[in-house]
């Protein structure tokens, strides 16, 4: 028997070392690797080593390192980049309270009432839907064509019924209204796809074997479509905070981030919008950087989290 064992142990190392390495699995990835060494890990290293400068793009000759210079100024109360850095950092939580329930709920119910015998139920999944297929750009510009307060479709409509005519971009909290509306408008059909297929997805079954228990369509959904729907939900809710966060185009195109406040930056300014103004209007590359990272370390801080809280437990 050990003379066997032994045989078979030089077998085995004979067969390890007799396997050559497989390149194909590794081919398959390069092409993906490539993409992402070239728009993600090159543009991350660059964007960290002129968070480390005061980088001027148009007098290369004047740029100056600072080391964590940057950094330590959006933390310093008193510096020029403190105030209007946290005033839209600020801003951005609070459209994300604002946004990110409404943007569950209402896709919910939608995708609730398209999953029912409703006639004409693929005509209306098209038409809540087709407002995700437009660029930033064109909502943001719709957005702006609708609320403007001179001119603007709703307050031409409002003056028809003899109503009042806000002045929706110009003045607060309407402006945030505006901003959330368009928002809503465009984003809640991605939601109610994905959330509807998952709909889809879940057995008749369970439905008319909880009918026969005489369970009632409030209690259906409770104990049945809901818990079964929890992993599609918890995935909408972290895009969606995600999404909510990067909000840019909205009111750029809308409100510019005014109106402007007294202590600097304006009253709906985003975060992503303070880097682009920091970076690319004031040119201050090097702080528009930094606080991009600092950005996306509380992103990810916040990803961590979110996960924590609604992880599935086996």
């Amino acid at each position: 028997m050990a003379i066997q064992a032994k045989e078979m142990t030089g077998a085995l190392a004979v067969k390890r070392h007799k396997v050559r390495f497989n390149w194909v699995p590794y081919a398959f990835i390069l092409p993906h690797l490539v993409f992402f060494i070239v728009f993600a890990g090159f543009p991350f290293v660059l964007g960290f080593l002129i968070s480390l400068f005061d980088y001027d793009i148009l007098r290369p000759e004047a740029t100056n390192f600072v080391g964590l210079g940057n950094y330590a100024d959006l933390f310093t109360p008193g510096t020029v980049p403190y105030p209007v850095f946290w005033n839209a950092l600020g801003n951005t939580l609070e459209f994300v309270v604002m946004s990110v329930p409404l943007l569950v709920i209402i896709p919910l119910i939608l995708a609730l009432l398209l999953n029912s015998e409703l006639r004409g139920k693929n005509f209306f999944r098209a038409i809540y839907f087709a407002p995700w297929v437009l660029s930033a750009a064109v909502v943001g510009l719709l957005g702006f064509w609708v609320f403007q307060s001179q001119g603007g479709l709703l307050n031409y409509y409002l003056k028809e019924f003899g109503l009042g005519t806000p002045r929706w971009l110009s003045t607060m909290p309407a402006a945030w209204y505006a901003i959330l509306a368009v928002t809503i408008w465009w984003t809640s059909g991605f939601n109610m796809v994905i959330i509807l297929a998952a709909l889809q997805n879940i057995p008749v079954v369970l439905y008319e074997a909880a009918s026969i228990d005489g369970a009632t369509l409030w209690q259906r959904l409770r104990f049945v479509t809901f818990p079964l729907l929890r992993p599609v939900l918890v995935f909408i809710i972290i895009i969606t905070i995600i999404a909510s966060f990067n909000l840019f185009a909205q009111p750029m195109f809308m409100t510019n981030g005014g109106p402007a406040q007294s202590g600097g930056g304006g009253s709906t300014e985003p975060i992503m919008l303070r880097i682009y103004n920091e970076a690319f209007v004031r040119n201050r590359m090097g702080s528009g950087a930094a606080m991009s990272f600092v950005v996306a370390t509380i992103m990810i801080i916040a990803s961590y989290f979110n996960f924590r809280l609604f992880r599935t437990k086996e």
